[in-house]
């Protein structure tokens, strides 16, 4: 069903009404970012806002726990971990009474839109409510708590949910919120016990969350290529206890100085026993001697400070909360925000609790291939990746195919895990391997060698790029980039890297005509902190920029937090695309991001130093401008510094940093490393299609244009585009695709930063069935 185009005002929708928040359940990183952004968009569309404190429980109690809340009252919640306003486990809102409660103190207030974030079964309580809320009612008024006309002011209650939850346990969504934050704190203790283990030889045993849910688990073996995972979804075979073992062995007698082995807290065998750290870590003991530890995280991975990417995700959610609230009627079922791919979509509630439920029943019925379906592409892609990469043998036969790989560009964390993938998958194929250094400079000269298995061992959690990289065109190198290729025999390229690697695969599709060497498949993978690769929505090395620069800007506010009155202008890498300057101002709360794409001129900037002047007389005193790089020739840094400081005289003072090569270096997040280590194995597995398409009269040759593709992620799943006819939506002189996603974004940063603007209500996402969608 979709909802009709009427050109409203969004600021008038909520006139006359009122919403509550609330948070329930386990806590989350990303929930008061959540609220933030409902609260203030709330306010934005004209309605009355309230906070819930305590979850359900405040709503049962009422009074004091039901507060107004005001634009100030959810400044500095962005950074936050957990939730300001409270969660708590209540029984009360189980029982018919304490809900009777919870309506009265509700229609008392003239509340009848409730927004709560939380996990399945604060959801379903809600839901619950609202199926419950005419009975209700009719009670209320018998009893005389409230009266016939207040009842009749609140006949309909509608409900939106968002879900919070680290385990990212909901069907129907394919990230949860809090799920990125709580990989960020396992990353971080994975990467600390890897380097302990390599240095005495040790097996590591490390429990994460996840009690009926194995992402956790399954994402953190997959970002750090963990020799074993174990999860509820998907109990081990059989005689999984001699394969482990033999499968540490192997890694241990081809170098490996580390075994790791993840497992979720809910993981169990076939017969549904359960499977303990200490079981494996005797296991492992005495069957192969090697020095054990074991590590259970616990409550750690609920705790901290947000990711750049669960903020994002909480105020999306928000206002895409706040904007179903205000459309529903009676008829719409209650709704639930979720992510599918880079979108907000509307899914039925009832309908994700119900495949929800439909899981722990498949498991517990043993049938576990429809459990992992059941959670979603998302999840089932990720376990797919896992299978090629770790239950292997190496092949015995070889496909006398030879690969090489190249990074092109600036270096960007990530490079090193999707020329881990690339290696690794194409292996597995029976492909020979080679490693081109230093860009195609590298190729040009024959700086070119034979990468195994062992070479690449490790290399997930690396930043940087290890294989050297330049930025060096190759179009005056052709002669010598051919006879290269033909000198080492190379089949097909993997060319990792950012605009240059898009361009420069694109020289060489161009050389084809003249040069037959350059007649073989290509396949380039984006990664740039600067996401300005045509053919896909994300870059590897974007997520883990966004978040220094996120972190940095935290810092940075923080250091005002003595301070009366300042404002901090920030300039971000990203060349001439905005999508770091962008993604930070929505991550980082800021007042303004000034980017190449959106043009800006004197008025422009003058409306944003009276917009923080009037800012500086609420009880907010601190303010924050991003500019990206190249956003202006003339409007530069300084200028934009200078102009803040002279204008803002008597009312705040400015300073000034330029972030730099910071943004490009560090090790990569848990999304960076997942998102490579996808992209190498599915650029490898097209790559041996295409040559096997390509094949004639005994050797390789492809010219067509669908035969060079850039690998990826677009809306909802990864996909090969022709560098040939992507060229068409290129802006070649700025280096950027002319047609961008993140740009949709744009007017919610400044809605959250308090702008008069316009927030587009005509493309609103239309509520969809999670049932078709598993089809």
């Amino acid at each position: 069903m979709s909802y009709p185009k009427v050109v409203k005002d969004p600021t008038k929708m909520g006139v006359g009404r009122a919403i509550a928040v609330l948070t329930s359940g386990g806590d989350a990183q990303g929930m008061n970012a959540a609220v933030r952004a409902t609260v203030r968009v709330g306010l934005y569309t004209g309605a009355k806002v309230f906070f819930v404190h305590e979850g359900y429980q405040g709503l049962v109690d009422g009074g004091d726990n039901i507060r107004p809340a005001t634009w100030e009252s959810v400044s500095m919640m962005l950074q936050l971990g957990g939730t300001v306003i409270g969660s708590a486990r209540c029984m009360d809102f189980m029982q018919r009474e304490g809900r009777l409660k919870a309506a009265g103190n509700l229609v008392k207030l003239g509340i009848t839109n409730l927004c709560v974030i939380g996990g399945d079964g604060s959801l379903t309580g809600a839901n619950q409510f609202r199926t419950e809320w005419k009975e209700l009612l009719i009670d209320l008024v018998k009893s005389g708590r409230i009266t016939d006309a207040e009842a009749k002011a609140s006949s309909h209650l509608n409900i939106v949910g968002m879900v919070g939850s680290i385990d990212n346990d909901f069907c129907g969504t394919d990230m949860t919120i809090g799920t990125d934050s709580a990989l960020h704190r396992i990353m971080e203790v994975v990467d600390c016990i890897t380097t302990t283990a390599q240095s005495h030889q040790r097996a590591f045993i490390m429990e994460v969350m996840g009690r009926h849910c194995g992402y956790l688990a399954l994402v953190t073996a997959l970002a750090c290529g963990a020799d074993w995972v174990f999860i509820p979804e998907m109990p081990p075979e059989e005689g999984w206890e001699d394969h482990m073992c033999r499968r540490m062995m192997d890694t241990r007698s081809r170098g490996s100085r580390l075994n790791i082995i993840i497992v979720a807290e809910g993981a169990m065998n076939k017969l549904g026993k359960p499977i303990t750290c200490d079981q494996i870590k005797a296991l492992v003991t005495k069957r192969l001697g090697f020095d054990t530890r074991s590590t259970i995280l616990g409550h750690v991975q609920r705790g901290g400070t947000p990711s750049a990417f669960d903020r994002v995700l909480g105020s999306r959610m928000g206002v895409e909360a706040v904007m179903a609230l205000l459309e529903a009627t009676p008829e719409t079922p209650a709704c639930v925000v979720s992510l599918s791919g880079n979108q907000a979509v509307r899914l039925p509630l009832m309908e994700c609790v119900q495949v929800t439920k439909d899981v722990t029943r498949a498991m517990a019925e043993g049938k576990f291939e429809e459990a992992v379906k059941l959670r979603g592409k998302s999840f089932e892609n990720n376990w797919n990746t896992y299978k090629l990469l770790a239950h292997v043998h190496l092949p015995d036969v070889k496909s006398n195919i030879n690969i090489a790989i190249v990074n092109v560009g600036a270096p960007c964390a990530g490079m090193n895990a999707a020329v881990r993938a690339t290696v690794r998958m194409g292996i597995l194929q029976g492909h020979s391997m080679f490693a081109i250094h230093d860009g195609f400079e590298g190729l040009a000269h024959g700086q070119i060698e034979p990468i195994t298995w062992n070479t690449v061992g490790g290399w997930s959690g690396k930043g940087g790029s290890i294989l050297g990289t330049k930025r060096v065109m190759p179009a005056k190198m052709l002669d010598e980039i051919s006879l290269s290729i033909a000198k080492h025999s190379i089949h097909a390229l993997v060319i990792i890297g950012g605009f240059e690697a898009y361009s420069g695969g694109l020289e060489l599709v161009r050389g084809r005509e003249k040069y037959e060497e350059l007649c073989i498949p290509m396949v380039v993978i984006p990664a740039t902190v600067s996401n300005n690769v045509p053919g896909s929505d994300f870059s590897i090395g974007a997520d883990s920029a966004l978040n220094t620069i996120t972190t940095t800007c935290d810092r940075i506010k923080q250091s005002a937090a003595g301070t009366k009155r300042r404002v901090f202008i920030i300039e971000t890498m990203g060349g001439y695309c905005g999508y770091l300057a962008t993604m930070a101002g929505l991550s980082a709360g800021a007042d303004a991001a000034y980017i190449y794409e959106e043009k800006f001129g004197i008025a422009e900037l003058e409306k944003n130093v009276r917009h923080l002047t009037e800012k500086m007389k609420t009880t907010v005193k601190r303010g924050l401008i991003l500019r990206n790089e190249s956003c202006n020739s003339n409007y530069t840094t300084d200028f934009i510094f200078n102009l803040y400081s002279e204008e803002g005289k008597g009312v705040f003072d400015c300073r000034k940093n330029v972030l730099g090569h910071m943004q490009q270096g560090g090790s990569p997040t848990p999304f960076d490393r997942n998102f490579a280590t996808k992209m190498g194995c599915k650029a490898v597995l097209w790559l041996t299609e295409k040559m096997k398409e390509c094949y004639r009269h005994g050797r390789i040759f492809a010219n067509t244009p669908t035969s060079a593709c850039v690998c990826g992620m677009r809306k909802r799943g990864l996909v090969f585009n022709s560098l040939s006819e992507l060229a068409a939506d290129v802006d070649f002189e700025h280096r950027i695709p002319k047609s961008q996603w993140w740009l949709k974004l744009r007017p919610i940063l400044k809605v959250l930063a308090h702008y008069d603007v316009d927030l587009d209500t005509s493309e609103k996402a239309a509520l969809e069935h999670v049932v078709v969608r598993r089809a």
